[in-house]
Parts: C-alpha cells; sequence; structure tokens
C-alpha cells in the first residue's frame, strides 16, 4: 500500500539510494524539500547540477576540485616532499580538519580488494608512482584499517621501497576497521604523529 503519492515516493526513493541515508531519513529529507519554498529547491538543484558539471580530480593529488590543481597542491607554503596518500577525499578532508599536517596528498580513490575485483590498475596507483620521479622525500600511508586498507598499504610499500623513497604507515590510534572520515581529529593527530616505518 502506498502512503504517499507517486512523487513524493519517487523522490523518497532517490534520496533513499544515496549512501548514509535510510529510508527514514529519506522520508524526513523529502517532506523537508517538499515544504522548502519554491527558489531554495531550485537554488539547492542549481548547485547539484553545477556541481557535477564542474567538480573534477586536481592533476596532481586527484582529489575533487573544481580547478585544474587543487588549493592544497597550490599551496606554496605546503611540503610537497611529503605525501600522504588515502583512500578517498573525505579521508583528505579528516586529516585536514586536524589543521597539524604541512605535506600535501594522494588520493587512491579506492583501495585493492580481490574480492571485489578491484586491483593495483584500478585505483590510482601508477599516479602516485609517476609523482615520485619528483623531490620526495617520504610517502605516509594513511589507508584505513581494513583488511583492503591493509593489503593496499603493503602494495604500496612493496611498490616504492626500491626507489629509496621512504615509506610509513599510520600508527595506531585508528581502529582496525575504521574509516578515517569518523574518526575525531585528536585520534587522527596521534595517529599521524606515532607513523612507523614500513
Amino acid at each position: 500500500m502506498e502512503l504517499y503519492s507517486g512523487d513524493i515516493n519517487k523522490l523518497i526513493d532517490e534520496l533513499a539510494a544515496l549512501p548514509g541515508i535510510g529510508s527514514k531519513s529519506a522520508q524526513r529529507l523529502a517532506f523537508h524539500l517538499v515544504n522548502m519554498p519554491a527558489e531554495k529547491v531550485q537554488r539547492l538543484a542549481d548547485m547539484m547540477t553545477t556541481a557535477r558539471q564542474n567538480v573534477k580530480h586536481c592533476k596532481i593529488c586527484y582529489t575533487l576540485t573544481d580547478r585544474e590543481v587543487c588549493p592544497v597542491c597550490a599551496n606554496e607554503k605546503r611540503n610537497h616532499k611529503l605525501i600522504m596518500v588515502v583512500e578517498s577525499t573525505r579521508d583528505l578532508a579528516a586529516y585536514e580538519k586536524t589543521g597539524k599536517y604541512e605535506g600535501v596528498y594522494h588520493v587512491l580513490h579506492g583501495a585493492i580488494s580481490p574480492m571485489l575485483g578491484i586491483g593495483p590498475g584500478d585505483i590510482k596507483l601508477k599516479e602516485l608512482v609517476e609523482r615520485l620521479k619528483g623531490d620526495v622525500e617520504e610517502v605516509i600511508i594513511a589507508t584505513n584499517s581494513t583488511l583492503e586498507g591493509e593489503t593496499t598499504a603493503m602494495y604500496i610499500s612493496k611498490l616504492i621501497k626500491p626507489t629509496g623513497v621512504k615509506v610509513t604507515r599510520i600508527a595506531s590510534g585508528v581502529p582496525v576497521g575504521g574509516d578515517l572520515e569518523y574518526i575525531d581529529e585528536v585520534t587522527l593527530l596521534r595517529a599521524l604523529e606515532g607513523r612507523t616505518e614500513l
């Protein structure tokens, strides 16, 4: 039995398909959107369309940006000899919130997962190796503490070691099975400061 009209049901279904949005949250959001002034709804729709059209990958670190080079890579005050490798732009944002990391990043856009058919060629590893041809002193591997994250970290370590670049892994403090984007800044900072060489 349908509780609401077709358009409301369709809106709820579309919102529920978004990551992290369950059916109750989707229902709440749908009712909120329907009750918003038309110009605010239009502005939100326009911003989503504009972002989808204009946001691309930074040509250096592969984070999401609406520019050719993201603000972190463009910042000359950052230490470009220190690269932190993360799985997603959300992980980069989590470290940026600490305000203590002064290096730059490399976003993989995933992790190696044979079970899901994701191999080394499916994430931004070739691009990382290409960056190491420049003046790089250390690569910090900050992948998640999941099986996939650990597999990716070990693969990257074996890939980079022969180049002579120092490779470190973020320290404990980040719980096993935890995603970086959900961890508080103090824990992330301790993990960064306590990193170990692989």
